[in-house]
This record gives C-alpha cells, sequence and structure tokens, in this order.
C-alpha cells in the first residue's frame, strides 16, 4: 500500500540518491540545480528548511513510501495560508521506476486528505506545465479541476513556462 509520511532528515540520503537517479527524467519539469543539490548534504538543507516551514504551519512535507515502506519520492503542502484563504499549494515527484503505477495518485489523495481533515483547509491548488500529461492525470484522478491558465508561471528548466492552475475544494465545504 503506498503511503507518506513526515520527511526525516534521516530521508536526505535516499532523497539524494533517487534525485540522482532521476534527474533527467525530473529535469524538465524541475527547475535548474546545482549539482550540491542533488547530494545527500544538499538534501539535508531542503528536509531542514522544509521542516523550519513545517514548525511555522507553512508547509506539510512528506515523503513517499512505496508497498514495500521504501521512499520513492516526495508530496508536499507549500504555502499553507490561514485566515479567510485556508489554502495551500501541492507539489511532488515520484522516482520514474514507481511511475505508471498509481504511486503519485496515492500520494497526492494522501496529502489533500491531510489538508481538509487533519488541517482543515478549504482548498489544494496545483499547477503543472501544460505539456505534463501525467501529473495532469493524477490531478484529475484526484478530483482536481482547472481553473485557468497561466502564463509565463514558473521557471522550469531554465525558462518561463505556462502552467494550468488546478484545485481541489473540501467537499464538505
Amino acid at each position: 500500500m503506498v503511503t507518506t509520511r513526515l520527511i526525516d532528515v534521516g530521508d536526505a540520503e535516499r532523497l539524494a540518491l533517487l534525485l540522482r537517479e532521476n534527474r533527467d527524467f525530473l529535469a524538465p519539469y524541475e527547475p535548474l540545480r546545482e549539482d550540491a543539490w542533488f547530494t545527500a548534504e544538499g538534501q539535508r538543507a531542503v528536509v531542514d528548511a522544509d521542516l523550519r516551514a513545517h514548525e511555522q504551519g507553512t508547509g506539510l512535507p512528506h515523503v513517499v513510501l512505496d508497498g514495500t515502506g521504501a521512499v520513492v519520492g516526495r508530496a508536499t503542502l507549500n504555502g499553507i495560508v490561514r485566515g479567510a484563504f485556508q489554502s495551500c499549494s501541492i507539489g511532488y515527484w515520484v522516482a520514474q521506476d514507481a511511475g505508471g503505477r498509481g504511486v503519485a495518485t496515492a500520494a497526492v489523495a494522501r496529502l489533500t486528505g491531510l489538508a481538509f481533515d487533519d488541517l482543515g483547509l478549504h482548498r489544494v491548488q496545483a499547477e503543472v506545465l501544460v505539456d505534463n500529461v501525467r501529473s495532469r492525470r493524477v490531478l484529475e484522478r484526484n478530483g482536481f479541476t482547472r481553473y485557468g491558465l497561466a502564463p509565463r508561471y514558473l521557471r522550469i528548466a531554465g525558462r518561463w513556462q505556462d502552467c494550468e492552475v488546478h484545485q481541489l475544494l473540501d467537499p464538505r465545504a
């Protein structure tokens, strides 16, 4: 069974290995990264920053675990905003060899469940590059609806790219 759990500094080495192994696969969907980002030390810094955001209540960083319990990716609720907005954005990736088996779909389902049930949020937003068919399918399977196109929204793979903007509202609201 696919699940997620709160990230831990001890995950940095495994994440660095996954990122190095999947560097070419993920490159079209990620910002340009320095080589140091793909090291255990670089990932420890990323995890530390994500855990600080979690402590401040602005993020929920998880690792994605496959049916054997192995870390195969990440899923994170980012930019959690309270007050009248009660919303966040979700980001996720899974290793290429974990793709096509519903792993990302299950991870997104888990994180959106946490957003609504545990955090009491009203809305989760997701941005997806217009040509990222796999990610769009993950969102559709989880009930997200597209509500717009944001021109030159994210700097991915070294250039500003258009993104479809999707949202999922808490069905109980």
